[in-house]
Parts: structure tokens; sequence; C-alpha cells
């Protein structure tokens, strides 16, 4: 890594090349049912999922159960499933409610 680089890093809290877009460039239509995406709201990482109702949500991308990235997991009707271990997310109560069967 480069100083500038370091920088950039510093001031900023994230890397602005990881590849998130920021929450308020997306549009309603960029997340269709079924679909989770890795977003940035300011500096904090975030999912962002449509539900198998419609619903759009977003949370911390980061699974309560050990840290891996939500993002990287799928939708199951209404939660949300990380990759990592299979467990699901509740999103309205933030906390993995469900380990793997």
């Amino acid at each position: 890594m480069g100083a500038l680089h370091a920088q950039i890093l510093d001031e900023l809290g994230y890397d602005p090349d990881d590849g998130r877009r920021a929450l308020e460039e997306l549009c309603v239509r960029d997340v269709p049912a079924g679909t989770v995406i890795a977003a940035r709201d300011g500096a904090r990482p975030v999912a962002v999922a449509r539900l198998a109702s419609g619903k759009l949500v977003v949370v911390a991308d980061v699974c309560p159960h050990d840290g891996g990235r939500i993002s990287d997991g799928y939708v199951d009707g209404e939660r949300l499933v990380c990759a990592r271990h299979g467990w699901e997310l509740d999103v309205c109560e933030g906390r993995c409610t469900r380990a793997p069967r």
C-alpha cells in the first residue's frame, strides 16, 4: 500500500476502491427480489437485500454468528443466510435465529 492510499484510508475510514457502491447511489431497481448487494453507508459496510415479500432491507454487512459478510450469502424467504456456515439472520431482530440443518 502506498503512502497516498494509506492517507486516504486514514482520512476516510474506508477504502473507496473496495467495490462497494454508496447506499445513496443505489436505485430500487438495482436490488431485484431474492438478491443481496454489498454497499456502503458512509464508512459502514452494509448489505442491501430484497426479501421474497418484496421488502427492501439494509443491515450491517456482518454475520452476528462469526463476523462473515452477509452480502456473500443469499435470501431465503424473509431471512438472509450467511454463506460461511448457513446461519440464518432475522433482519428485524438483527440476530441469527437458526443454525443450518
